[in-house]
């Protein structure tokens, strides 16, 4: 796995983001408090996405993936929003955020194609029911072929 996911189309894409969000926040006026907020957020957003598509990749198991896809999701959603208040707080150059947008809608396709390949055999039930597979109750009772995949690769429960 030792950076395979740096490969994929999503990884690639945010990494595409970050460093736009790079040069772009790289304008914000130091002395805007505001602005330098802003920035801090928005590139930790982008930071924890690129990590957690990491996360996601390193493991087999379905609630672990999708608990890192939502989490990926709520992070590009809260970029988005971040873009909004640019130009209330100051940032004359505002209009360059619309490249973050259009990069984030980039993201989302890749995004939805990304989740469609979780295999959703590899699962051990989420009694939360959050992040079980579609069809799969918190109660669900578990038979030991569900847990197969378990000793496909090794000996990985993740």
């Amino acid at each position: 796995m030792h950076g395979s996911f740096k490969n994929t189309p999503l990884y690639q894409k945010a990494e595409e983001i970050h460093q736009t969000l790079r040069i772009i926040t790289d304008l914000f006026p130091e002395d805007n408090m505001y602005l330098q907020t802003i920035k801090q957020q928005i590139l930790g957003d982008i930071m924890l996405i690129q990590a957690k598509i990491r996360g996601a990749e390193a493991v087999k198991l379905y609630d672990i993936k999708m608990e890192n896809a939502a989490i990926i999701r709520k992070a590009g959603k809260d970029i988005l929003v971040s873009g909004n208040n640019l130009e209330m707080f100051g940032f004359a150059d505002a209009k360059y955020y619309n490249l973050i947008r259009e990069l984030i809608e980039d993201f989302r396709i890749l995004f939805v194609d990304w989740l469609a390949g979780f295999n959703r055999k590899h699962f051990i039930v989420d009694d939360w029911g959050l992040f079980n597979p579609p069809g799969i109750a918190h109660d669900h009772i578990q038979n030991d072929d569900e847990l197969d995949f378990l000793d496909e690769d090794d000996d990985e429960f993740n």
